[in-house]
Parts: C-alpha cells; structure tokens; sequence
C-alpha cells in the first residue's frame, strides 16, 4: 500500500459520512461535497492501487531481467568451456594425424597423389 492507496480510502469514506450527515441533516451542499470528495478519494484509491500494481511489475520486470542474465551468463560459460573442450580435442588429433603421416611419409605421399589424381579425374570434363 502506497500514501495515495490509503488517503484515497479515508477521503472517500468521509465523502460517504459527509453526504450521510448532508441527507440526515437536510443540506445538499453538505451532500455535494460529500459526494465530490467520494468520487475523488476512489479516484485517489484507484490511482494508488495502479501505482502499487505497477511498482510491483517494475520489481517482478527486474527480478526476471536478473534471472535471464544469470541464465545467460551461465549457457555462455558452457558454450565457451564446450568451445575449448572440441578446440582441444580437435588439436590433440590434429597433431597425431601429422605425427603419423610425418612417419609413415612414403604412404601419406602415396595417399595425398592418389586423392588428388581421383579429385582430377571427378573434375574434368569430358571430352
């Protein structure tokens, strides 16, 4: 509850007792006024309650910007550890893939000639 929640419900119940006391009393102005302060203090309560309900989806707003944030935050560590994990990996093969063909040099020779005599064949046109 915020001020304007509360002093919009005391005006608008003394607009209530002030139209009341105008009826029993005989006094329309008394009535009017007590009618314009009911309809201002429920306008003043309105007000109040908006501004509450707004406050709290401001608060709720935040929370879930800092819950996606976090998330976030937390899927780009993973990315970035997995990252590193496939790049390491894919290194380690790397260098034993070369390690095996620097000591097998004679085949790897023969296997590079042979893939790339084949990939010649594919390509050209025929004639």
């Amino acid at each position: 509850m915020n001020r304007d929640h509360i002093e919009g419900g005391v005006r608008n119940l003394r607009g209530r007792a002030k139209t009341a006391v105008g009826a029993v009393g005989g006094r329309p102005g008394r009535q009017i006024e007590g009618a314009i302060d009911q309809a201002a203090g429920a306008a003043q309560y309105a007000y109040g309650r908006a501004r509450d309900t707004a406050e709290h989806l401001a608060r709720d707003g935040r929370h879930l910007a800092h819950e996606a944030r976090e998330r976030g935050q937390a899927l780009y560590d993973e990315a970035e550890s997995r990252g590193r994990h496939y790049r390491d990996r894919a290194e380690r093969h790397g260098r034993a893939l070369a390690h095996r063909a620097n000591e097998n040099r004679a085949t790897t020779v023969a296997v590079v000639a042979a893939v790339a005599f084949g990939l010649g064949w594919l390509i050209r046109g025929r004639d």
